[in-house]
């Protein structure tokens, strides 16, 4: 009698085991496309965003791109900013200046500029919005400059001065301040 049952209580097992891993792989995907520490495969940030106490004469909503400390603040009330890691330009593509986010897109293509090419030939002329494009998971256009704020797939570029002027950020954080900020949102960018 035990024999009986021992193959069907097995067959349960195993077919509770397969269940349990595809239920994992589902968990992992929900991490991959909907948030977590896996978001994007962008990773966590080494620079956790964060809320602090802010001195700036800035008004609320107001991004402040701070190239020297390599951090984004954005400017809440009562003397707050959410203060976000970011990656800066490299030495001689770091710029100032005050601009206004002029588009939002999600999952941008990306069509490097021709001064980019000029110096980088192996590059793609042209490649669509995904997981392996550098833009990451979003991208908010400033003025009618080539430059962006943007995520990025390379969370261990977060602090560092690497990019060819924009601002990187991990894709969890771009996603975040994407939808704090709207078209027309200030952006000052101090580069001491």
């Amino acid at each position: 009698m035990i024999r009986f049952f021992a193959a069907p209580i097995a067959a349960i097992a195993l077919l509770t085991a397969m269940a349990g891993g595809a239920f994992a792989e589902e968990a992992d995907s929900r991490d991959i496309m909907g948030g977590g520490p896996n978001f994007f495969r962008g990773g966590s940030s080494p620079i956790p965003r964060t809320t602090v106490m802010y001195n700036g004469n800035y008004a609320p909503g107001t991004i402040v791109v701070n190239t020297s400390e390599r951090r984004l603040y954005l400017v809440l009330q009562n003397g707050q900013a959410l203060r976000y890691g970011i990656g800066v330009g490299r030495d001689g593509f770091r710029w100032g200046g005050v601009h206004r986010i002029t588009a939002k897109k999600e999952w941008p293509d990306w069509t490097p500029p021709s001064q980019m090419i000029a110096r980088r030939p192996d590059l793609p002329r042209h490649m669509k919005g995904g997981i392996e494009n550098p833009l990451g998971a979003r991208a908010m256009y400033l003025g009618s400059t080539l430059y962006r704020i943007h995520g990025s797939n390379e969370p261990e570029t977060i602090g560092q001065a690497v990019s060819s002027g924009c601002f990187r950020m991990t894709n969890d954080d771009v996603s975040d301040l994407y939808g704090r900020v709207g078209v027309g949102t200030t952006v000052v960018v101090l580069n001491n």
